[in-house]
């Protein structure tokens, strides 16, 4: 399996564990707040990863010749994007439904080309353009237009599709000088955690008794979401370039609207189903095109 084939397949994974993830969130606040909630997350994710950091990565990590200062920069900005956007998101949670925030929040497929053309002068292909406007259609078509107020939890679902775009440009920035995808998911999870146990305190009284009784959805949101889909997806960004590997993670959105149609019975009529179809199509395109591109024309522009 060639490298770019194992991190598409990493990027599809990642995106499946944070749809399902949307679930997990949702039930995971009826006894903790959202703040808690995201400590916990984090946490969990956190001593997840750390076994595998001294097991496969420490040994490797040459202290002397990376620029420790840069590292810990990058390192730190990651974690507290994470904070902010996992924030705004699971709070969206609290005033809108788990299809809408998922909807929402697969937003940054628009963030992310627009800030590496426009900002980094990156070049890319194409085919770009179109999977991300039909994304966007695919996103309206499932949030249903027809409610003209919008609401607060869609708001703040939009807010976070900003952080997880910057989120996924600075992943992509930090592989290229610092290649090490354990080392990346355990610290920004540390980092994060850390960012939110201020707001955790002042805004929540947590205690341990009704964390045990969401610990379930906890646990299954800090191993599978935070722990290993964070570095499955630092593995894809080893070898995607961050505008289709957005529209890969995208998918989320779809996976999300779908178990909790499944699972909390929120129902997904004709029109939504259209907007699944149309972001699923969308990563297909996006994916397919350059290839067809390069095979026929050696071209990849």
């Amino acid at each position: 399996m060639d490298k770019k084939t194992f991190s598409l397949i990493c990027a599809i994974v990642t995106s499946v564990l944070w749809g399902s993830a949307f679930v997990a969130q949702d039930m995971g606040m009826d006894f903790i707040g959202p703040h808690t909630f995201n400590v916990g997350r984090f946490l969990i994710g956190f001593f997840t990863l750390l076994p595998f950091f001294f097991i496969f990565e420490f040994k490797n990590i040459n202290f002397k010749m990376i620029s420790k200062k840069n590292v810990f920069y990058f390192l730190f900005y990651l974690g507290f994007v994470l904070a902010i956007g996992q924030e705004l998101q699971q709070i969206s949670l609290i005033y809108t439904d788990v299809a809408n925030t998922g909807v929402f929040t697969v937003f940054y497929v628009l963030v992310v080309p627009v800030i590496s053309y426009f900002i980094f002068s990156k070049k890319m292909h194409w085919s770009i353009w179109p999977s991300v406007f039909i994304c966007i259609l695919g996103g309206l078509l499932l949030s249903e237009l027809n409610n003209y107020s919008v609401r607060l939890g869609d708001t703040l679902g939009i807010l976070s599709a900003f952080c997880w775009g910057i989120h996924i440009l600075l992943i992509r920035k930090t592989v290229e000088f610092f290649n090490f995808p354990i080392t990346i998911a355990m610290s920004q999870c540390f980092v994060a955690c850390l960012v939110l146990i201020g707001p955790m305190f002042y805004f929540e009284d947590p205690t341990f008794e009704n964390f045990l009784k969401d610990s379930y959805e906890v646990l299954y949101v800090g191993i599978l979401s935070s722990g290993l889909a964070f570095l499955l997806q630092t593995y894809s960004l080893q070898n995607i370039s961050p505008a289709p590997a957005a529209i890969v993670f995208s998918l989320e959105g779809v996976f999300a609207a779908i178990l909790a149609w499944l699972i909390l019975d929120q129902f997904l009529n004709e029109i939504k189903i259209l907007g699944i179809f149309l972001i699923l199509a969308a990563v297909i395109f996006s994916q397919l095109m350059p290839i067809y591109d390069k095979k026929n024309y050696g071209r990849n522009k």
